[in-house]
This record gives C-alpha cells, sequence and structure tokens, in this order.
C-alpha cells in the first residue's frame, strides 16, 4: 500500500475522462494528487502552461512524480523535458510505461487525453508504479542523461 505522504502532480490541459480517472484512481491508491491545469480550473487551459507546473514541482521534489495529459501527450513532455531534471515520457501501453520508469528512470509520465482509454490508463499506471527502482545495469545510461543535461545548460548560457 501506499503512503498517504506520497504526493504526485497531475495536469491536463482539457477535463479529459482520463484526466479525471487518473486523479481518481492515484487518489484510491492512497497518493496526495495536486492537480494542475483543467483539472483545478474545470476549463480548458494552455498545455505549456500545464506542463510547466507539474515538471516544476517534479523537478521541486514538492511531488514524487508527475503526468501530464493533452490532446496528444506529445506537447506536454516537449515542456516538460525542458526542465532540468526531468524525464518524461510519452506512452501509449503498460510496456512502455514500465519500461521508461525500469531503464530511463523517467519521472513524468505523459499521456494522450484523446488516444488513453482509462482501462489502458490504469494498465498504465500500474506498470509505472510496479518499478521502485531503476534496473541497475542501466544506471550508468541514467547517469549519462544527467551529465548530458549538465552539459547541455552549461553551453546554451
Amino acid at each position: 500500500m501506499v503512503s498517504l505522504v506520497s504526493r504526485v502532480a497531475i495536469g491536463s490541459d482539457d477535463t479529459y475522462s482520463v484526466a479525471l480517472e487518473a486523479v481518481k484512481y492515484l487518489e484510491e491508491k492512497g497518493f496526495e494528487v495536486v492537480r494542475i491545469g483543467s483539472l483545478l480550473t474545470g476549463k480548458p487551459e494552455p498545455w505549456p502552461y500545464v506542463a510547466y507546473h507539474v515538471a516544476k514541482l517534479v523537478a521541486t521534489r514538492e511531488v514524487e512524480w508527475g503526468i501530464v495529459i493533452c490532446f496528444t501527450g506529445t506537447g506536454v513532455s516537449i515542456v516538460a523535458n525542458k526542465l532540468p531534471g526531468i524525464r518524461a515520457a510519452l506512452c501509449f501501453d503498460a510496456e512502455t510505461a514500465r519500461g521508461a520508469r525500469l531503464w530511463n528512470n523517467a519521472n513524468i509520465l505523459a499521456i494522450s487525453g484523446r488516444l488513453t482509454s482509462p482501462y489502458i490508463l490504469k494498465e498504465i499506471i500500474d506498470a509505472w508504479l510496479s518499478v521502485r527502482h531503476p534496473d541497475p545495469g542501466e544506471l550508468q545510461n541514467i547517469e549519462e542523461i544527467t551529465r548530458i543535461e549538465q552539459e547541455a545548460c552549461r553551453f546554451i548560457k
């Protein structure tokens, strides 16, 4: 059972049924859900704003991980990945979600509000949650992601 202190941020640019289901499903599992975007306001919100705010909460460790949702899931994943320390993965199925956690140590799950059914969403979330730690054989690659990110941040300045 997940501790009640486990926090996750979920942001959506619209009130897709899959976004509402994600909140409900994770709350049933004992997570404290921080709602962002349309899940907070009840109206459409700009997807860059939604992704940025979820990613900021994850990057600052105010939440353990996050979910971002827009029509395709692509835009929110692009924006979230702009923040240092974020590894957002666009997942359409459970195996991709499991692999994103296991091999990439992803910390934000990006979902399509158009293509993801509530049933598939639950499979994706369960697969995501099934991985507590990255594959030890991938730690060097995961560290390389951080090194590349740090180098890129210096290069851009």
